[in-house]
């Protein structure tokens, strides 16, 4: 059974019916309760970084999110649902996150970069993963396959060895995390076809 978090931020109907799709048996839970008894949770996200901390502090959501990761049960954050697993985002301001992953969530700025002027933010549609290193829910997804992305933020972790996945957009940026039993994309594998649904089938299987 996997748990998806209903905090008012997230596309959840997709990412319920991908995980279903993929045999992950997925409901969708909104209460502190129901996260702390989960055994693998989804954190997915589309909106503002501060409105999601409102909402999951509201919510009495942020300890046991973070007591469900600290026990070592599986955990995947989507989009804005990895940005805030890090300390600090400075989306219109800054604003604390969950403090799991050490590091920054920064705007793309290309101002300095002649080459990437005429790139646009946000950062949308289908680009390519670069594996660095082997996590398992990469298994069976060929280095160089193609995810969709929405996002004008990105996050900077302050120990790169959490970095599985690298995406050029101007510059590298870390396009997913993984650290033991925490796995995080900023893309959408629920919106990224074939991969997409070979990513989730691998947390299902965690």
């Amino acid at each position: 059974m996997i748990s998806i978090i209903d905090y008012d931020m997230g596309n959840l109907h997709s990412v319920q019916k991908a995980l279903a799709w993929v045999g992950g048996e997925p409901q969708i839970i909104r209460d502190p309760e129901q996260v702390a008894a989960a055994q693998k949770l989804v954190l997915p996200g589309v909106g503002a970084f501060a409105d999601a901390m409102e909402s999951l502090r509201s919510r009495d959501l942020v300890e046991p999110i973070k007591e469900h990761i600290a026990a070592g049960r599986p955990f995947l954050g989507i989009c804005l649902g990895l940005q805030l697993l890090f300390d600090v985002s400075y989306e219109d301001g800054q604003y604390s996150g969950l403090g799991v992953i050490g590091g920054q969530v920064c705007r793309f700025d290309f101002a300095n970069q002649r080459q990437a002027q005429k790139l646009k933010i946000p950062h949308m549609g289908w680009n390519s993963l670069r594996i660095e290193k082997d996590v398992p829910i990469y298994s069976d997804v060929p280095d160089g396959s193609y995810v969709y992305f929405v996002h004008s933020y990105y996050v900077k972790p302050t120990d790169e060895t959490v970095v599985a996945t690298t995406t050029e957009h101007g510059q590298p940026f870390a396009s997913s995390i993984a650290r033991d039993n925490v796995f995080a994309t900023q893309f959408h594998p629920e919106k990224s076809q074939r991969v997409g649904l070979q990513i989730l089938k691998n947390f299902a299987r965690l």
